[in-house]
């Protein structure tokens, strides 16, 4: 009741200064005009030039408040004028002119107004009041030395774009900041020197600690995305030992779709890993995508739900999600609802090694596009059970491609892994069977088969990045296999946007490897990890090294040595080409693996051995124990 009350209040109050401002505005437009009349004039009246003032001042200064109240261009003078502001104001004045003009030679009105002063009363009238709100504008954005708080936090913006300037607006349109903008960094050196709303550019990364000294700045402000990873990490080495804190502020996507909150955070390990955005060809997947049936297998996965999310910002006829896992396969529905119509999606409990149960969704869905992300992803849980490996990657896909190939499907993309490149462990072994199946079926059929290869997902479930997190919450310590142990990361976003590209460019039969950047040792993932939660390495926190797990290797790689690397219209995505294998061949040694995974679980590695060139078990000489590690 109080609510409304103090709405209906705020309302009277509103309407009221909306007409103080309108009755001001007539004594501005009478002095505007006098001022027209005594620019062309000269200050010089004579009987004439008094009679046609007085006689015409009345009807033009109320044609003119006419328009500023109809357009409301008198409205909204309490907020920063803006070029739209501008715009409105230009296109009252000039309905005003028109007006006048109109009715003065239509109507033939005497006396006579010059036709000099109409163009001066235009321009005087965009003067005099663009500039009252400009002026406003000004005072309402200066800090006045004798009222501005001592305790602001000096800080930087990093980035003098469109984001940077963008924070900088905000920051001075708040009535008490709490921070103070001191200045922009950035590496373009076309911009240093120069200043962004009055705040200079003082230069790039590699001189902000000078500056940070000189200047006692407490905070460095980064919009997340403006900075690649690298850049970040030395930016954040460069400042930590003078007691300037990095701070990460969301990116206007994120604003818009409400995922986060606007209160600048901490550098997260995300931030460090960044590398440059993707920019992907939207009018290639918008071709691909709109209009039509996806299926995405392995829906409740990271990679999986995550193109479900990028696939739903296109305009696809239907998304149809498949996974067994019932709890992730609720959430991911409760969260999907909202962004598509009612029915464009469809969530399906279903096993993908029950081949009935998949042929019915195919048969009642009729899919054009099918994302094949379902598979066992943990290196040493398949090292204990290899007969899974095979049921669950190869058997799997090999029945889901037979069922693509069957229901005419225009494209399938599998998703595949570093590690089925001269693997040293079953679940790459596995993974790079069923690359070759999917090989194989290039020109067998009308749908188009593609494979996408990379390394690790930050931060998906079961991760190292998790892993860590959970450590250093225990208080240590953090276990690394091994020093040198190197991997490649890639956000879940920017690996779901890359598969939906390449599989929006890839030919038949192609294998796609995305950029992945420059390997990360996970012994540097680990000790930035635990700087950033604010701990020490060795004090805090205490790194331990445990050896190698079964079937992990020292490094991954992604594509072989018989593979050439080929450029696609995609900088971020490159073709492993080589020689298609036989359809016939490999058919039977994949009944020959699924036989013994049944039968005779003992000897899969022994096939394994012989279908998969390179395939190379570095445990084989002495069984390793079981060990939570990265």
């Amino acid at each position: 009741m109080n609510d409304e009350k103090s709405r209906s209040k705020t309302a009277y109050w509103r309407r009221h200064l909306y007409l103080i401002t309108e009755i001001l505005l007539l004594p501005c437009f009478i002095g505007i005009y006098y001022s027209s009349y005594w620019l062309r004039f000269e200050g010089q009246f004579g009987n004439y030039e008094w009679t046609c003032f007085r006689e015409t001042v009345g009807w033009v200064a109320l044609v003119k408040l006419a328009w500023f109240v109809a357009l409301r261009a008198c409205r909204g003078w309490s907020r920063s004028i803006t070029f739209y502001d501008m715009w409105v104001l230009l296109r009252v004045v000039t309905a005003g002119l028109l007006t006048v003009a109109a009715i003065q030679y239509l109507l033939a009105l005497q006396p006579t107004i010059p036709r000099s002063v109409f163009l001066l009363d235009w321009g005087v009238t965009l003067v005099a009041l663009g500039g009252a709100r400009a002026l406003l504008r000004g005072v309402r954005e200066t800090k006045w030395p004798l009222f501005s708080s001592n305790e602001c936090l000096r800080v930087l913006i990093a980035g003098a774009g469109d984001m940077g300037a963008s924070v900088l607006r905000m920051i001075q349109r708040i009535d008490r900041p709490n921070y103070r903008v001191v200045g922009f960094i950035d590496n373009n050196p076309t911009l240093s020197g120069t200043r962004i709303e009055g705040v200079p550019v003082v230069g790039g990364c590699d001189h902000v600690r000078r500056f940070v000294d000189r200047h006692g700045i407490r905070q460095i402000l980064v919009m997340q995305g403006e900075l690649a990873g690298a850049r970040l990490r030395k930016l954040v080495d460069e400042v930590r030992s003078c007691g300037c804190e990095i701070r990460v502020l969301p990116n206007y996507r994120q604003l818009i779709e409400g995922s986060v909150t606007v209160q600048p955070r901490p550098v997260s390990i995300e931030d460090l890993l960044q590398r440059e955005p993707v920019r992907l060809d939207i009018e290639d997947i918008r071709e691909w995508i709109d209009g039509r049936v996806i299926m995405v297998t392995g829906s409740a996965g990271s990679i999986g739900s995550e193109i479900c999310r990028q696939v739903l910002q296109f305009s696809p006829r239907k998304i149809v999600m498949i996974d067994r896992s019932e709890t992730g396969q609720y959430y991911l529905e409760r969260e999907l609802a909202p962004m598509g119509k009612a029915d464009q999606i469809d969530v399906c409990i279903a096993d993908m090694l029950d081949p009935h149960r998949i042929r019915r969704i195919m048969m009642q869905q009729r899919p054009d596009v099918i994302f094949h992300a379902a598979a066992y992803k943990h290196v040493p849980l398949m090292e204990r059970h290899p007969q899974e490996a095979v049921v669950n990657i190869v058997k799997a896909t090999r029945q889901l491609v037979d069922l693509a190939r069957d229901f005419h499907v225009e494209s399938l993309v599998m998703i595949s892994t570093d590690k089925a490149v001269n693997p040293t462990s079953v679940m790459g072994a596995c993974k790079r069977v069923a690359e070759l199946y999917v090989q194989s079926m290039a020109g067998q059929c009308s749908t188009r088969f593609v494979t996408v290869r990379f390394g690790n997902v930050l931060d998906s479930a079961g991760s190292v990045v998790p892993l860590f997190r959970r450590q250093i919450a225990e208080g240590g310590p953090v276990t690394v296999t091994d020093p040198e142990i190197r991997r490649y990361f890639m956000t879940i976003p920017e690996a779901s946007r890359l598969v939906v590209q390449a599989g929006a460019i890839g030919k038949s039969g192609q294998i796609l490897l995305l950029d992945m950047g420059q390997p990360v040792r996970i012994v540097d993932l680990a000790a930035d990890m635990i700087r950033l939660s604010g701990l020490k390495v060795g004090e805090d926190v205490e790194i331990k090294f445990v050896g190698l797990r079964p079937g992990e290797k020292m490094f991954e790689e992604l594509h072989a040595p018989g593979e050439r690397l080929l450029p696609t219209s995609h900088p971020k995505i490159i073709v492993a080409a080589h020689k298609e294998p036989s359809i016939d061949d490999l058919n039977g040694a994949i009944d020959e693996l699924e036989r013994r995974a049944r039968a005779e679980p003992e000897n899969v590695i022994e096939l394994l051995r012989e279908m998969v060139c390179g395939y190379r078990r570095e445990s084989d000489a002495a069984p390793l124990p079981y060990r939570v590690a990265a």
